[in-house]
């Protein structure tokens, strides 16, 4: 009993309908502290309909939300100040949710002889929120090192998802993904260059979703790949001219360059050696060495004539 008034079924009023399509089929998705509206499809009229309940049933039987007629309106308990009732259509604001507000919804309007029925399910959920992410930052060597990513977050029922620049990243032979209700690991392990780049970790749920601030990570590699141009590009040279040579190498960091003149170490670091106005006594194998300070590998180029 709710102030002398009994939850009715309605059941002996005439005209009776299921109302087909009065309530969206559902479920409606709505946060802890949000609003929802229970919208009918119902077209307004130009007199308040003779009669609208709403009920809810969030599992441990029917409750009043409100019932409303021509002489006044009877609101449940928990309900006063979180509903408005717009009469016209039979639609419910409902504010200030809360879990236990999640459950089926049910609205039964009279007009004149007619009275329809509508269902629906409400679905509450706590907000995804304080997403965190760690490391902020990774400086890795291919081959060599692993690294481990983690992600937690506030709210319920959360999905976690990985993304690495604009791409999912998926669970492989090197990639293990490890996730449960509050956290999710991103494990790497013998990252190579391919790996580098930002990831971010997506947290979602029906009601709401976040995506965290971009972890960066830096894979150090190389050298490899090195190679030896020459300018002018000819097969001979002669006495007097100049000559440029240009080594590189696949690196990061940039590699160090050593040159070297059939086997002897040159005095010249450096990318590129110049050899202005040459003489006889420079003719050759050149050949260069790249070294990586992180990685701390080298690699030597071939000899060029």
């Amino acid at each position: 009993m709710i102030e002398g008034y009994k939850i009715s079924s309605f059941s002996s009023l005439k005209g009776l309908s299921n109302g087909a399509g009065v309530l969206p089929d559902g479920p409606l998705i709505a946060s802890v502290g949000g609003t929802v509206t229970f919208t009918t499809n119902l077209n307004p009229t130009e007199t308040p309909f003779s009669l609208v309940q709403w009920q809810a049933d969030p599992g441990s039987g029917l409750e009043l939300i409100v019932f409303s007629q021509t002489t006044g309106d009877t609101t449940g308990p928990g309900y006063e100040g979180r509903i408005t009732l717009f009469r016209s259509t039979g639609s419910l604001e409902l504010r200030n949710l809360k879990f236990s507000d999640s459950g089926e919804y049910i609205v039964s309007v009279q007009d004149g002889l007619v009275q329809k029925v509508g269902r629906t399910i409400l679905d509450i959920y706590d907000p995804v929120s304080n997403v965190r992410v760690s490391p902020l930052s990774a400086d890795l060597i291919e081959f060599n090192s692993s690294v481990r990513l983690s992600c937690s977050s506030s709210g319920s029922s959360l999905s976690f998802l990985w993304m690495k620049d604009s791409s999912e990243v998926t669970a492989s032979d090197r990639v293990q993904i490890n996730t449960n209700e509050e956290n999710s690991t991103l494990t790497i392990v013998n990252v190579t260059r391919n790996d580098e780049g930002s990831y971010r970790c997506c947290v979602s749920n029906p009601a709401s979703s976040i995506i965290s601030d971009p972890i960066n990570i830096s894979v150090r590699y190389g050298p490899d790949n090195i190679q030896i141009e020459v300018y002018p590009s000819k097969e001979h040279h002669e006495k007097g001219s100049d000559i440029n040579l240009i080594c590189s190498a696949d690196s990061s960091p940039s590699a160090e360059y050593l040159w070297f003149l059939n086997g002897d170490q040159l005095i010249n670091n450096g990318p590129l050696l110049r050899l202005v106005n040459i003489q006889m006594s420079q003719s050759g194998n050149y050949s260069c060495q790249a070294f990586n300070s992180k990685t701390l590998r080298y690699q030597t180029s071939q000899p060029s004539p």
